[in-house]
């Protein structure tokens, strides 16, 4: 199975999530696209160039990828990780959201196939895709 990861990585609880799922991913054998390893070396980060290279790269791997998993924490929600999983969720690819934070916002649970824990990440039945709704404190 091909996992596009989304999720934000500029803050060091951030990285510390990802790489987290990263290694449970991999560990289950999941084939994972995490952007914050994808480097785009031809051109200057922060170009116009380099933006344009990155959103192409990022949206063409949501194409290729089975279901999206996205990290969500909370409220508090990286624009650029609400627009992957908004697209994989407009062009009908499963996106799996894992809840990091204390409540969550009913676009982001509503579009999402499964609500999840990192812990339940770890055992999720990727072959069978149960649906799991969210029933946490939402806006």
């Amino acid at each position: 199975m091909k996992i596009y990861l989304a999720s934000p990585f500029f803050k060091e609880e951030e990285l510390a999530a990802v790489r987290k799922a990263e290694e449970i991913l991999e560990h289950r054998g999941f084939t994972v696209f995490s952007p914050r390893k994808y480097k785009i070396a031809e051109e200057k980060q922060g170009s116009p160039a380099w933006s344009k290279a990155v959103f192409m790269a990022d949206r063409s791997y949501i194409d290729w990828a089975d279901v999206v998993v996205m990290l969500y924490h909370g409220q508090y929600s990286d624009s650029g990780t609400a627009w992957e999983c908004g697209y994989a969720f407009a062009t009908h690819t499963p996106v799996l959201v894992v809840h990091l934070g204390e409540d969550s916002n009913l676009m982001v649970h509503e579009g999402s196939h499964a609500n999840l824990t990192m812990d339940e990440l770890k055992t999720y039945d990727f072959d069978r895709m149960p649906l799991q709704r969210y029933t946490g404190p939402m806006f």
